[in-house]
């Protein structure tokens, strides 16, 4: 095992180096705990491309930014190869699996809907499914983040503000903001930050709930256009703090929010992504596709892997003196702490929706709980995948007369 801060990667060309990030995306199951776990054994411990101690710093770097940390790896790792080139070439090789599945998944999922629809009752158990693993990430999430009584209180207004119909935006903003005053003590200030965003919520809420109730569907090339589903993707990527569970938000509001897709076939979507081997934000190609076809898919994809390779491979040099900023640790502590209270709020709405679509609401609560109480306390990386294996047969057994 190599430990020295001179440990370099060997001697690959472009060709060889795509491969070998293209074999890690082919086995990236289990979510990215075991994504980075695969990484490290190989690529520390095994190779030497990187000392332990620096991918430490570097891994500790990554969770401070958006986007998913194994992809970010990969980038980072192959920067330190290749070059820039070489940046660019291992993060599509570990994206590249996942994405031709998802593709693929989508494809079937819209071309063959009669026979989809006679596996409703196995989706709907795998939704009911879907809603506890969030609610367990929402917790494991909050774990981390919630580490004092501010963050616990800017998290129990993000719920509040969401559930009330706020803007995410928002109440990322003043979250960050008032969380980084009240840490440098300057309570005042937080105190007018907190006034302005709240008159600002109330303000716009009235308008905003005219301009789009929520039963409408909203259609043509302004909703559904590549631009459309790029941006939605882009505000995923940089929104994502904490793992792709806090892209959920972002992405249901601008989609299911916009009566693009209906909240069952979104979770449909979250679902695939638990199964294949990929990041989970990968989700949003599926997304994508349902809502604007094999265009939408790869504009959603773009938007949402961009920041991943941008943070990498424009800042590779600065990146470790960036994130030391103790300002930017606040006003991003702050705003994770919200993303926590948005998720949880999110999940809620979610097994909501779920319920309501559910033949049987004591067979749903059944499952959801069964599935919570796996999630909870199986630690495998297999976990997930026959979690929901299991819930997509028990709701087809108890469903498949819906």
């Amino acid at each position: 095992m190599t430990t020295i801060d001179e440990s370099t990667p060997p001697d690959l060309s472009h060709t060889a180096l795509f491969l070998r990030f293209l074999r890690f995306g082919l086995l990236a199951f289990g979510g990215p705990v075991a994504q980075i776990a695969m990484i490290r054994r190989e690529l520390v411990e095994q190779e030497g491309w990187i000392s332990g101690a620096r991918f430490n710093r570097l891994l500790a770097v990554l969770q401070v930014l958006p986007g998913p940390e194994a992809h970010e790896l990969c980038v980072h790792l192959g920067m330190r190869a290749k070059g820039r080139i070489g940046g660019l070439l291992a993060g599509l090789g570990f994206m590249t699996p996942g994405l031709i599945l998802m593709l693929g998944i989508g494809w079937i999922y819209v071309s063959l809907a009669p026979f989809v629809a006679l596996l409703t009752g196995a989706f709907l158990g795998i939704q009911a499914a879907v809603v506890a693993i969030i609610v367990r990430a929402v917790h494991k999430i909050g774990a981390h983040i919630l580490e004092d009584r501010w963050l616990w209180a800017v998290a129990t207004v993000g719920f509040a503000a969401t559930l009330y119909g706020v803007a995410f935006w928002i109440v990322l903003l003043a979250a960050g903001s008032a969380y980084a005053l009240i840490a440098g003590r300057r309570f005042v200030l937080a105190g007018v930050v907190i006034a302005a965003a709240a008159t600002l919520a109330v303000w716009l809420h009235p308008v905003v709930q005219g301009a789009l109730p929520a039963d409408t569907v909203v259609t043509g090339e302004v909703a559904t256009g590549t631009l459309a589903m790029f941006w939605t993707g882009l505000k995923a990527g940089l929104l994502t703090f904490g793992g792709a569970y806090t892209a959920i938000p972002y992405v249901r509001a601008d989609t299911v929010g916009r009566g693009l897709i209906d909240d069952g076939t979104f979770l449909d979507g979250v679902a695939f992504a638990g199964v294949i081997p990929a990041p989970l934000v990968i989700f949003c190609t599926f997304v994508g596709f349902v809502a604007g076809g094999w265009t939408g898919a790869l504009a959603m994809t773009a938007g949402v892997f961009l920041p991943a390779f941008a943070f990498s491979m424009i800042f590779y040099e600065r990146l470790e003196a960036i994130v030391a900023d103790p300002r930017l640790h606040q006003l991003l502590a702050g705003v994770a702490a919200a993303v926590v209270g948005i998720i949880a709020a999110t999940s809620l709405q979610l097994g909501w929706g779920t319920l309501q679509r559910a033949p049987s609401i004591p067979a749903a609560v059944a499952i959801f709980i069964a599935a919570l109480a796996a999630v909870w306390f199986w630690k495998s990386r297999y976990a997930g995948p026959v979690v929901l294996a299991s819930a997509g047969l028990a709701g087809w057994l108890v469903f498949r007369a819906a």
